[in-house]
């Protein structure tokens, strides 16, 4: 399992999070979770998402969620690059979060 957490000097709105990840190697199903937390309460799951790269044609997992998450002080991306327990790492390629 891999994971990135921002953590913000002061809170922030968010409206928009997108996500690219890509994968030309070895066939593999990845899965990621997102989550937030506002004023220091738990982590919220925003979404989980699985997706099965296999070259040539599914190499490239892109995604975009509209959200309205105000005031939050943390997000979280947790990704598990092979469910199957296999030795792969995920490749993200872009995080992008608007406001």
């Amino acid at each position: 399992m891999q994971t990135i957490r921002l953590l913000f000097d002061k809170p922030q709105t968010i409206s928009s999070i997108s996500l690219v990840f890509e994968e030309t190697g070895a066939p593999r199903t990845q899965e990621f979770v997102v989550r937030y937390s506002a004023a220091g309460t738990l982590l919220k799951e925003i979404v989980r998402q699985q997706w099965n790269f296999s070259s040539p044609n599914a190499t490239r997992e892109t995604e975009k969620y509209k959200v309205n998450l105000p005031n939050i002080d943390s997000l979280e991306l947790e990704v598990t690059p092979d469910i199957s327990g296999g030795t792969a790492c995920a490749s993200l390629k872009r995080l992008r979060l608007e406001s």
